[in-house]
């Protein structure tokens, strides 16, 4: 297989691979601060996340604060929830929004 055929099959995977949509968390293990976010992409948002906190450029202080007191291995990222598109077809963003809420009241933790 030459390069451009290699490329070209690399291109076909990457769009045909499944997004997975979902609720995640970033905890803390230091102070137990917990952080619940929702994202359109569950395998990019954690690359997201740490690369903005490593540049001390995140939008939430209090994660950007236990990430600059506590440094990069007190924070871990989990996925919480994977929501199925394809089963929630139209309402999927308001499914989101709903189980985005319900697991910030669960963990008592801080909207992302």
């Amino acid at each position: 297989m030459t390069d451009k055929q290699k490329r070209k099959a690399a291109l076909a995977d990457y769009r045909e691979r499944k997004v997975e949509q979902g609720i995640f968390a970033l905890r803390c293990r230091t102070d137990d601060g917990v952080w619940v976010g929702r994202a359109q992409d569950l395998s990019k948002v954690s690359n997201r996340l740490f690369f903005t906190l490593r540049q001390d450029a995140h939008p939430h202080p209090r994660l950007q604060a236990a990430w600059n007191t506590h440094g990069a291995g007190s924070i871990t990222f989990e996925v919480l929830e994977v929501l199925d598109p394809e089963e929630l077809g139209l309402g999927l963003e308001r499914e989101m929004k709903g189980r985005h809420a319900d697991w910030v009241e669960r963990l008592g933790a801080i909207r992302i």
